[in-house]
């Protein structure tokens, strides 16, 4: 069976028109994904964040993630938690049934989060707060090797 060129031009043609949309939606991902890389945090730069992470991020990043001292520490930050929490989208606490409410984009800025602030912390070790953090906010094994994968991918980074 041989097509006519008319035929094949039609085929590419609609796979072009795909191939553009698919570059579309990627455009659409990257420009949100910048969007929120400038907007990451901002809500800790005011009140009612600013003076309380000011105040006990110091002590955060001298404590072993997870621990209880760590615990204790956040516990005095919970004003301030619960108002960033209810403001960035990126934290599975904004949402009422957490990770499960999330979109991948939530998941990529929470992801990149966690990596950034393990490099900041006292024995910061990412893999050790993926395996934290999905027994914590119930995430999924699958999700959880993603997780694991991605970060392979931005220690090259």
């Amino acid at each position: 069976m041989s097509l006519t060129t008319t035929e094949i031009n039609a085929a590419n043609f609609a796979t072009m028109r795909h191939i553009e949309r698919v570059r579309d939606l990627l455009n659409w991902v990257v420009i949100d994904l910048l969007r929120r890389g400038e907007a990451h945090d901002q809500t800790k730069l005011n009140e009612p964040e600013a003076e309380l992470f000011a105040l006990h991020t110091p002590a955060l990043k001298s404590l072993t993630f997870n621990s209880p001292e760590y615990k204790e520490e956040l516990k005095k930050l919970d004003v301030a938690l619960q108002h960033h929490y209810a403001r960035n989208p990126h934290h599975p606490e904004h949402f009422p049934e957490g990770v499960n409410d999330m979109t991948l984009l939530d998941l990529i800025e929470m992801l990149v989060d966690w990596k950034a602030s393990s490099e900041r912390m006292h024995n910061g070790n990412i893999l050790k707060s993926i395996e934290t953090n999905s027994g914590r906010y119930n995430i999924s094994p699958q999700l959880t090797r993603i997780f694991e994968n991605t970060v392979r991918k931005l220690e090259q980074a």
